[in-house]
């Protein structure tokens, strides 16, 4: 009878750590994915501010003829402001995310790597919805 207990304990110790490892690997692939999504967006923060000073320029060309319409001025100015937010969003991003798990358990490193991608998906879609208003406005590739 002892060693069918010792037999069951040792099984059960090998199933939590098995999961244990499950886990962790889970963690890594989630905290990869986290860094691609960051990763396919960020060599575009410096079109980002490009095309913000693009926008302003020609808002401020449009500003010195009295006989523009006032709500293009307005929309350039709005797509500079968008620009600017969705760069900055990036780096208020950067800034918080943490890559040590520290006394994280690894249920807690999930909970975390699951928020951060949440996150960094609406950074990226920020930076692609700005992108694309301004192809749409200032006709740019």
């Amino acid at each position: 009878m002892k060693r069918y207990t010792f037999i069951f304990t040792l099984l059960l110790i090998s199933l939590l750590a098995a999961c244990g490892s499950s886990l962790s690997e889970e963690n890594k692939n989630l905290r990869a994915d986290v860094i691609a999504v960051h990763d396919e967006v960020m060599p575009l923060m410096g079109k980002l501010k490009n095309l913000e000073r693009e926008a302003l320029n020609r808002a401020e060309e449009l500003e010195s003829n009295p006989e523009v319409d006032s709500v293009q001025v307005n929309e350039l100015k709005s797509l500079a402001y968008d620009l600017s937010q969705a760069h900055e969003g990036m780096f208020v991003w950067m800034r918080q995310y943490d890559t040590e798990d520290g006394e994280r358990t690894p249920e807690e490193v999930k909970a975390y790597l699951e928020e951060q991608m949440s996150m960094v998906q609406k950074v990226n879609e920020d930076i692609k919805a700005a992108l694309a208003r301004a192809d749409e406005l200032l006709g740019t590739e």
